[in-house]
């Protein structure tokens, strides 16, 4: 495993175990707050990830009993209006963090264990998928400020059905990891002492799968969404044919035909113990 170091903690962390990356908030003493540092610092951390190899499945999670409690008010309460200021480089750095995750070629697990605000919705709502404990309560609790989701309103509208974004973005109401569940924010919801081993079985699955399949597919439930139907088909028409041509979709079809592991499961390290 490596682990990044600081002289002081860090507010946001990386590890690497076997095939999974473990990006992690890391101020619980502020509730995980979004500064654009630790915003440009997940960045980056996540571009490292993408860039090794051998890792496949990107975990983001936090310390503490919040996940990720939005905005860095203290910064954002700044009547600065220079280009270094809150008002200028955190909608900038947030569009950048959630635009990284959405658009990462490597799946993305949000590791929900507490509460979730604000901005950290919008994590939330930008990973493939999202478990989180029962215990976690969420609040789009812009409104509730004078401010309004905006940022994050593009990955939260993105995954959740209509009328429970509207109820839950206009009244900035705080709800149970179940409402969230149904709203369309999650994925999964389990007991606390559940929430490693429903991640790992995640994992599990996950690294059974090519990993430039899983690159186009992630392609695929982006972009054909936004195609007319005709045009749907021409793109995924020309990309099926590449994939049944590529080296990966011969060895996958080779490996079961033949009755044996593909070799990216044969490279691929096992996933064991916790991702926190």
């Amino acid at each position: 495993m490596t682990q990044a170091t600081e002289d002081t903690a860090p507010s946001v962390t990386y590890a690497v175990a076997g095939a999974i990356a473990s990006v992690t908030l890391n101020r619980p003493d502020l509730r995980n707050r979004l500064s654009p540092q630790a915003m440009a610092m997940t960045c980056a951390f996540i571009e490292q990830a993408v860039a090794d190899l051998a890792v496949r499945v990107i975990v983001i999670t936090g310390t503490g009993n919040t996940f990720c409690s939005g905005a860095d008010l203290s910064a954002a309460t700044s009547t600065d209006s220079s280009e270094g200021s809150f008002a200028n480089s955190g909608p900038t750095e947030l569009v950048k963090l959630l635009k990284a995750i959405m658009d990462c070629p490597k799946v993305t697990i949000a590791r929900v264990q507490g509460h979730v605000a604000a901005g950290g919705n919008g994590i939330v709502a930008s990973c493939d998928i999202a478990i989180a404990v029962d215990e976690a309560k969420f609040a789009f609790s812009e409104v509730r400020l004078g401010l309004a989701p905006a940022v994050i309103s593009v990955p939260c509208l993105a995954v959740m059905n209509r009328r429970d974004a509207q109820e839950l973005l206009l009244t900035g109401d705080r709800v149970d990891a179940a409402r969230a569940l149904r709203a369309g924010l999650l994925t999964s919801v389990v007991k606390a002492e559940k929430l490693d081993e429903e991640v790992n079985r995640y994992c599990s699955m996950l690294v059974l799968a090519g990993p430039e399949a899983v690159g186009h597919t992630k392609e695929l439930l982006r972009r054909v969404p936004t195609l007319s139907r005709d045009e749907g088909f021409g793109w995924v028409s020309a990309l099926s044919a590449e994939v049944f041509a590529s080296p990966e979709g011969q060895e996958g079809m080779s490996a079961y035909l033949n009755k044996r592991s593909p070799l990216w499961i044969q490279g691929a390290a096992k996933v064991e113990g916790g991702t926190s």
